[in-house]
């Protein structure tokens, strides 16, 4: 079991935000963007705030500005360092960056009519606070995408996933960002998620409606889509 805290995580991301991004293409062979942009296109933004929470260096955000060239966006996240790396990757994209914390957001209630967050529910110390959070924040009969790993079920994609994200990943991390620990939390962290049968009832006991879980590329992330009561 993977204990979580905070202030640990955060320290734990901003010392590895340099690589951050480049880590990411490598370890998933760039199709962390695809599930980002199929993650926008269900969201589909339109003539509304939104809020990417979570947001590390902005990959999200800047999906969503594909998708809606117009709406503004706001990108939060508890690293620093990450945030601002996030400023100039986002500048002049009218998306604002804040310091925050998911499970005690500094916006008023009802304030979006979107929210996403890619890999970052698994890092919440307390799940369904965040959710709640969430929940708190969003419009009546808004919607969130949420990006997530997860474990396959096919037991042979299993067996292949979990070398790779338990043991191989870890090493590849180790060398570029310079970090022991962190792609060493980061896959037991997916690999103690809840499967998406349990995730759906969390979000359900939280208070979301119209919930989807839909698994990507043979089940390693899932695609969550769920509204807030109108």
């Amino acid at each position: 079991m993977v204990q979580k805290n905070s202030a640990k995580i955060s320290r734990m991301f901003s010392e590895i935000a340099s690589s951050y991004d480049l880590l990411n293409r490598i370890l998933s062979g760039g199709i962390d963007r695809y599930w980002r942009k199929l993650g926008a296109r269900k969201l589909a933004p339109k003539n509304g705030l939104y809020l990417d929470l979570a947001s590390g260096t902005c990959d999200f955000s800047l999906e969503l500005r594909k998708q809606d060239g117009t709406s503004p966006i706001v990108a939060a996240d508890f690293s620093q360092a990450m945030l601002e790396i996030a400023r100039k990757k986002t500048a002049g994209k009218n998306i604002k960056i804040v310091r925050g914390d998911a499970l005690s957001l500094g916006f008023r209630d009802n304030s979006f009519a979107g929210i996403t967050c890619a890999f970052g529910i698994r890092n919440f110390e307390k799940l369904e606070t965040g959710l709640k959070e969430i929940l708190r924040v969003l419009k009546p009969g808004g919607r969130t995408v949420i990006l997530e790993f997860t474990t396959p079920e096919n037991s042979i994609i299993k067996a292949v996933y979990l070398f790779y994200f338990t043991r191989i990943l870890p090493i590849i991390g180790r060398l570029i960002s310079g970090h022991s620990e962190a792609y060493t939390y980061l896959p037991l962290s997916a690999v103690n998620f809840p499967n998406r049968k349990i995730l759906a009832e969390i979000f359900q006991s939280s208070g979301f409606i119209n919930i989807s879980v839909t698994p990507l590329t043979f089940g390693i992330c899932d695609l969550i889509y769920a509204e807030k009561p109108g």
